[in-house]
């Protein structure tokens, strides 16, 4: 027999907490987030809340110099007001701190057209504004920009629409996801684009996905219907051969190898009992997957650890650690830093003994807010 040792994971033995916001999602009853992502180069944080506002977090300074021991509570440095529920938002890949004419992102939200935001100013650059056959104002339910920034997909009831960045206004490319009763359909709710191939991958809420030709939206392959509920988030890994899928209401995040559809490589278990969309990311390494859940934990799978004899598996998190005092929603890693951004919160409903079922229940102790956390006291 060989005894080895085995190397512990890069997040053992768990996260610190370094700093968040929280006092900025108090003012408002009932507010709370509903998601964070970093920008492109690092510099700042994005978070989405139910008060319709999207807010730009600067990194503060001291994480620059290591300085990580007490850092003071954040402040958004921008407030872009949308004026209705917020469905979708993303920031340019290209985006570049240092070129202003680089640093802005879309959104989308409710009864209006996609608008791109200046994120120095927090001021409407441009407005894309998709129209239905009936030639009324239609809201995207998903976004995601291409690769190289020049187009911004758009995705709606079994079509999707493509602007063109430097073309505001109403012309699009239309790609309907259903031909001859054939395709894909439900309202396409979340994009990802391969890294290494011309390939792009749409989810809908009718709980499969679809991968699809850049060049001309051809229908390349549909996914096998495995999830319980409408697909919420995607990601392709970095090599580009393995797409990760996750639904609403739905237990599992799915690992597919786009190279042979027709089974599941392996499963990630997580807690998902709402609508809410709760976000995955991989790290830096591209070996690591995190992902919050509805009973506030986030939870750390080593992607390499996948059997190789190609039979499916359900694989055991490295780690598991309380983020917040309520819903887990979003998760982001820094593009290059030791950072993990969080965010927390969700709806609160009547309570069934409350008299009139009117009067709302409190979340649990604590308040939502974004919190940034660095895996280790170790890692460079």
């Amino acid at each position: 027999s060989r005894s080895c040792v085995q190397p512990r994971p890069r997040f053992y033995p768990g996260p610190q907490m370094l700093t968040g916001a929280w006092t900025e999602y108090s003012n408002v009853p009932e507010n709370y987030l509903k998601g964070c992502k970093w920008a492109p180069d690092g510099s700042c944080i994005l978070t989405n809340s139910a008060d319709n506002v999207l807010r730009v977090y600067n990194l503060p300074p001291e994480i620059y110099s290591y300085n990580w021991d007490s850092l003071p509570e954040m402040s958004p440095v921008l407030r872009m007001a949308e004026g209705d529920t917020i469905y979708d938002y993303c920031w340019y890949p290209k985006m570049n701190s240092l070129d202003a004419d680089t640093c802005f992102l879309a959104s989308s939200s409710r009864d209006n057209p996609v608008h791109v935001w200046d994120a120095f100013y927090g001021e409407v650059r441009a407005s894309f504004r998709p129209y239905n056959h009936l030639d009324e104002l239609t809201a995207a339910h998903s976004l995601c920009f291409s690769p190289d920034g020049t187009q911004l997909y758009c995705g709606f009831d079994k079509t999707v629409r493509i602007f063109y960045t430097d073309r505001p206004g109403r012309d699009c490319e239309e790609r309907p996801t259903v031909v001859k009763k054939q395709g894909q359909g439900g309202i396409i709710s979340c994009f990802g684009f391969s890294p290494c191939q011309t390939v792009y991958a749409c989810g809908s809420y009718s709980r499969c996905a679809g991968l699809y030709s850049c060049q001309d939206g051809t229908l390349l392959a549909l996914l096998p219907t495995r999830h319980h509920g409408g697909l919420t988030h995607l990601l392709f890994s970095p090599d580009g051969n393995y797409l990760y899928t996750g639904g609403r209401k739905d237990p599992e995040i799915l690992c597919w190898d786009i190279r042979e559809l027709s089974k599941v490589v392996f499963s990630l278990k997580r807690n998902v009992a709402t609508n809410q969309r709760i976000y995955f990311d991989l790290d830096q390494s591209f070996t690591y997957l995190i992902s919050g859940d509805t009973e506030r934990v986030v939870s750390v799978w080593d992607t390499q650890t996948a059997p190789p004899d190609g039979n499916e598996a359900l694989l055991q998190p490295e780690l598991r650690f309380q983020a917040h005092w309520d819903c887990t929603n979003g998760v982001s890693i820094h593009p290059f830093m030791p950072l993990l951004a969080t965010s927390s919160g969700q709806r609160q409903f009547p309570s069934p003994g409350e008299s009139g079922g009117t009067r709302p229940l409190r979340a649990r102790e604590g308040t939502p807010g974004c919190r940034l956390r660095r895996p280790d006291r170790t890692t460079p």
